[in-house]
């Protein structure tokens, strides 16, 4: 965690954190005129900040874009914070709080975690029902063939639909899938019905497991997208995923 406070450390890096806080996905040139920096510090404020894993990129085209990403203040605030003094345990807490609200103008949910496994553990961790629902609470039952069905189960609740389709395998290295269906049964699960109901009223959405060796750990980046304006589900997932992931990430270095 030293990168992460040496980030932090930073004024200005705060700020583009601010900046990516307040209007997520955006490109170097954006970034730059929004705090009126030199396109060379910038550069190298990214470069520092990515590499405590504060900010995750996505390449669209020829133009990339900077994610906000909060794992490393998740981490940070779960394993050590009783070991502070209150000041800091409140700007930690601040700051968790500030990096977990969700930029309004954002339509993208972009997050990275590094886990200490292997490709081939976590591929199996999230395609494999029996490992899937002890380590992020759903599974997914599929042959993961690119364009075959798939069925989502949740705490014994099984959603099926024709439209719940694999569009990406790549064992190891990437899975793409759209989103689950919402039902009248997952009310079971806390959800009340208008939300329901406007849930499955939407477009469905995609998602995306990436996965990267980095030495002896495996780079995760998480993509949901393709929401409508105003998506009930992007608040839904904006917390369910972050949960998911640190539950998947312990499970996984633990086992």
């Amino acid at each position: 965690m030293d990168e992460v406070f040496k980030a932090l450390a930073d004024p200005s890096r705060r700020l583009l954190l601010d900046s990516l806080n307040t209007r997520n996905g955006q490109s170097l040139r954006d970034l730059c005129a929004e705090l009126s920096m030199a396109r060379q510090s910038v550069s190298k404020h990214l470069a520092v900040l990515e590499a405590a894993n504060l900010i995750t990129t996505v390449w669209r085209g020829r133009e990339k874009l900077h994610y906000l990403n909060a794992e490393p203040i998740n981490a940070i605030a779960d394993r050590w914070i009783n070991q502070y003094e209150r000041a800091r345990v409140q700007t930690l807490a601040d700051l968790k709080t500030a990096l977990e609200t969700e930029p309004m103008s954002s339509s993208e949910f972009v997050y990275t975690t590094y886990i200490r496994t292997t490709p081939e553990k976590l591929w199996q961790a999230i395609t494999d029902p029996a490992f899937s629902s002890r380590y992020m609470g759903h599974a997914m039952a599929s042959d993961f063939q690119k364009g075959s069905t798939y069925v989502w189960v949740d705490n014994g609740i099984e959603i099926t639909h024709p439209d719940q389709v694999i569009l990406e395998s790549d064992p190891y290295n990437r899975l793409a899938f759209t989103f689950h269906t919402f039902v009248p049964e997952l009310s079971k699960l806390g959800l009340d019905e208008e939300t329901i109901t406007a849930a499955a009223a939407e477009r469905r959405s995609k998602v995306s497991f990436d996965l990267e060796q980095v030495g002896d750990q495996v780079k995760l980046t998480v993509i949901h997208d393709d929401f409508g304006a105003e998506s009930t589900v992007r608040q839904l997932i904006s917390g369910g995923w972050p949960w998911k992931l640190a539950n998947l990430k312990t499970g996984l270095e633990e086992s």
